[in-house]
């Protein structure tokens, strides 16, 4: 084969599988690579005021049918990490979630997105509170472009559980990671 001929296969190939895509990315006014003290928690020690981030996504897959987003400290001191926000079934359309979504009362959720239970054991958005003195923890917060249109959440469920449902549906993700420390 010419190499003229390799090289237009090679670039219909790629374009086909959409291996040039730009890939999903997320954007926060709020994660600049640390937490403020209004997105803390606002009990056990911490005094802030527990308001989630705004979030803005795009650049999905096609077959993108929901997303999810969530909230993981990996450098907690439970061997597993901590969850703080687990948002399900936001519909394809919806691309960003507003400041003080994860609020359990917020009416800011589209409809038919189920916030499920974070590691405090509340429903709900629940702020970074490291212990006094440990290094700065990392916050990463993720979209995930699903393919499917609704998980089957509660929102009393579990979070590892949930995460475990997000995980298998995931077709594609986008993160932002931020530190806090006291």
């Amino acid at each position: 084969m010419p190499k003229k001929g390799f090289l237009a296969l090679f670039y219909v190939f790629f374009m086909t599988f959409g291996l040039f895509a730009e890939g999903m990315k997320m954007e926060s006014p709020d994660i600049s690579g640390k937490l403020y003290l209004s997105q803390v928690y606002d009990r056990y020690g911490c005094h802030g005021k527990n308001i989630s981030p705004e979030l803005h996504w795009y650049g999905e897959p096609k077959g993108t049918r929901s997303f999810a987003v969530t909230m993981f400290d990996p450098d907690a001191p439970t061997g597993y990490g901590w969850w703080h926000w687990i948002v399900c079934n936001i519909p394809a359309d919806i691309h960003g979630l507003p400041r003080g979504a994860g609020l359990n009362r917020a009416k800011a959720l589209p409809k038919g997105a189920v916030q499920c239970k974070n590691d405090y054991g509340e429903t709900g958005y629940g702020g970074p509170c490291p212990p006094k003195g440990d290094r700065p923890h990392r916050y990463i917060v993720t979209v995930y472009a699903l393919d499917v249109a609704h998980l089957p959440v509660r929102p009393d469920m579990p979070p590892s559980l949930v995460y475990s449902m997000i995980e298998k549906h995931t077709i594609a993700k986008a993160s932002l990671t931020a530190r806090y420390g006291r």
